[in-house]
């Protein structure tokens, strides 16, 4: 078998793309002052907005999430409704553990309810109403939905949201060019859940790049 040489710059957009995606600032003004790589000059930027938006949705401030999406991005939420219903769902959620019941059942019906005409919401909405039904919601059956990885989920889904239409728009304001990091970027997007990155997921999409070239060396 011949194996091919490994290219620097796809290591360098993996590496890139890794600390982008966990808004490491610090370390992405380094790692591109070290490699010599080109970004657009709003990065950092959007890198900022981005982590505050995620930090909202992990700290119990959920609608501050949506607004600050939405202004960022109109479609961010308006194409993903699976998204924008567990947004509200956090929400809903921390009003019920704030004891604020009759608030939290008002939100339900004037924000939530709309999305039970669909099947697949409709089994989520009777757990989340299923809360209300408790004193101590923690102690319900459905309390999975009060733990922080419920939060951390639904967070992380959000944080790749707009990082993919960040990367959309970059793309598309770069007369369809993706930028340094683009491929790198979207693979780790497909790749599916971000929670808790490992070396294993965090180099999966440079590693099914190399293994093609090495499929096509060995079969030349």
């Amino acid at each position: 078998m011949i194996l091919q040489a490994v290219n620097d710059n796809d290591i360098h957009n993996v590496v890139l793309s890794y600390l982008i995606h966990n808004c490491y600032n610090e370390s992405v003004e380094s790692f591109i002052a070290c490699t010599g790589m080109k970004q657009q000059t709003d990065y950092l930027e959007n890198m900022e907005k981005r982590k505050r938006i995620f930090q909202c949705a992990l700290e119990r401030n959920a609608l501050m999430a949506i607004e600050l999406a939405e202004q960022l991005g109109p479609d961010i939420l308006k194409n993903n409704e699976d998204l924008e219903f567990d947004l509200l769902s956090l929400h809903f959620v921390d009003l019920v553990c704030s004891k604020k019941c009759t608030e939290a059942l008002e939100f339900a019906q004037i924000k939530l309810s709309p999305f039970g005409k669909e099947q697949k919401y409709r089994e989520k909405l009777e757990d989340f109403m299923a809360l209300l039904a408790y004193n101590e919601p923690e102690k319900s059956p459905v309390f999975h939905l009060l733990s922080l990885e419920y939060r951390q989920q639904v967070a992380d889904s959000l944080n790749r949201a707009i990082l993919g239409c960040t990367l959309e728009s970059s793309q598309l304001h770069g007369n369809g060019k993706a930028n340094t990091a683009g491929y790198s970027r979207q693979t780790m997007l497909d790749s599916g859940n971000c929670q808790g990155w490992t070396p294993t997921i965090f180099l999966e999409g440079f590693s099914q790049k190399l293994i093609g070239n090495n499929q096509i060396s060995t079969g030349s």
